[in-house]
């Protein structure tokens, strides 16, 4: 066994690379040829020898070397690798104890950010900023208790926004989900059960009229809309392609082929994720000969300019959201059918009423959906079906603007 004198003493014996002095337990010290001295604890794990580094003398003296060296091996006594549970030290060191919500919910939205829409993440940054961070988030994230989170969440309802703070719950969740994993603590995470806490809420659907007598009405006061031309197409088109508000509203003239009655919308104006808005296809929307007509008589107005429905202070903007919202409203239908809502129109009473294709509907609506295979439905198939059912959702229209009388089909 060593001394303190036989350490401190030790020098590394003329034209070798290092000179070992062992000690106990397997446990050496080498001294290099510059003079270094350094503990070493050789053991053995399945047949294999090993070497664990336990520190530099003489920081680290004798007596504590044999204490590292103890710790090791009552470590190995339980199975465990006494070099795999140093660097695995090493990683929880690099994490502080300390952190708190905002940084851990900073460095979750770093690395989910990328992945989303700009328009989504701007919604996410905006609502931990204004929802989380001024109540829960300079507190270390370890010590944060669910009553904590829960008050602050009772603050986003006491503004009546009880969806919001849902929304600001699920956050929560995914933010405790990502630091849980590589945390030093073997703790629950504390949203679990807190959505019972809350106030429940009922989702808002878009106003939206499905019958077909009524929808009559709605399409004859369209046609007597007094407003400017420009709101007015969009107003009739609007319920033929059903297309998403954000869509119509800034439909371009180059995405049109009116002779092939193909409107071709771009993959990054579609409603997707970052990744799919880069690496997905347009999306095919077919013409009915009503629309071709309506956007032909009005390109002598608008066609000199980039949008189909340009805005009235601009040309280079298109027309705000609120056009045919306002539109619908002076009509005396805004309560009854919004602008998002012709999608539910189209959907229900194209099944309903002129039981067509729901597949072929809902490539038209632009919904990923799945065939029997198990693979997302492929939105250019079943083109030709499409272009069919536009046109006799246009015609049925047509008839109930007319006042035709409507046959209930009988379901299956």
């Amino acid at each position: 066994m060593l001394t303190d004198p036989d350490c401190k003493n030790a020098v590394c014996t003329p034209g070798k690379k290092f000179t070992r002095l062992a000690d106990s337990g397997g446990m050496y010290l080498q001294v290099s040829p510059a003079g270094s001295k350094r503990w070493f604890l050789k053991y053995r794990i399945d047949g294999k020898e090993k070497q664990l580094a336990l520190g530099s003398y003489p920081a680290m003296g004798l007596k504590a070397a044999r204490l590292a060296r103890d710790a090791a091996k009552i470590k190995k006594s339980q199975g465990i690798d006494p070099i795999q549970a140093k660097k695995l030290e090493k990683l929880k060191n690099t994490r502080s104890s300390g952190d708190t919500f905002k940084a851990i919910a900073m460095e979750w939205y770093g690395k989910q950010a990328p992945q989303w829409s700009e328009s989504h993440a701007e919604r996410m940054l905006r609502q931990l900023e204004r929802d989380l961070f001024p109540w829960i988030g300079a507190r270390p994230i370890v010590e944060i208790h669910s009553m904590e989170l829960l008050a602050a969440l009772h603050k986003v309802e006491e503004r009546g926004a009880y969806e919001t703070a849902d929304r600001a719950l699920m956050l929560a969740r995914q933010v405790w989900d990502y630091w849980l994993p590589t945390s030093d603590v073997q703790q629950r995470n504390i949203t679990e059960g807190l959505k019972a806490r809350l106030t429940p809420y009922r989702g808002k659907s878009f106003a939206a009229i499905v019958e077909p007598a009524r929808m009559g009405d709605l399409l004859r006061a369209i046609k007597t809309y007094k407003g400017g031309p420009v709101v007015r197409t969009a107003l009739q088109i609007a319920p033929m392609l059903y297309q998403r508000p954000g869509n119509l509203r800034e439909m371009e003239w180059t995405e049109l082929d009116l002779d092939a009655a193909m409107w071709t919308i771009p993959s990054m104006k579609m409603k997707r994720t970052k990744l799919e808005k880069e690496q997905g296809e347009a999306h095919t929307v077919p013409l009915p000969t009503q629309a071709v007509d309506l956007l032909r008589a009005l390109h002598p107005l608008t066609g000199h300019g980039r949008y189909v429905f340009p805005g009235e202070r601009s040309h280079d903007r298109p027309i705000c959201d609120n056009s045919v919202r306002s539109g619908l409203y002076a009509l005396g239908f805004g309560k009854e059918q919004s602008w998002h809502g012709f999608r539910a129109s189209a959907r229900t009473m194209l099944v309903d009423q002129l039981n067509l294709d729901p597949l072929a509907i809902e490539a038209n609506l632009a919904h990923a959906v799945k065939d029997a295979n198990g693979r997302s439905y492929n939105r250019t198939h079943y083109l030709k079906q499409r272009f069919e059912q536009i046109q006799q959702w246009a015609d049925y229209l047509d008839k109930l603007a007319k006042g035709a009388e409507v046959i209930q089909l009988r379901t299956a």
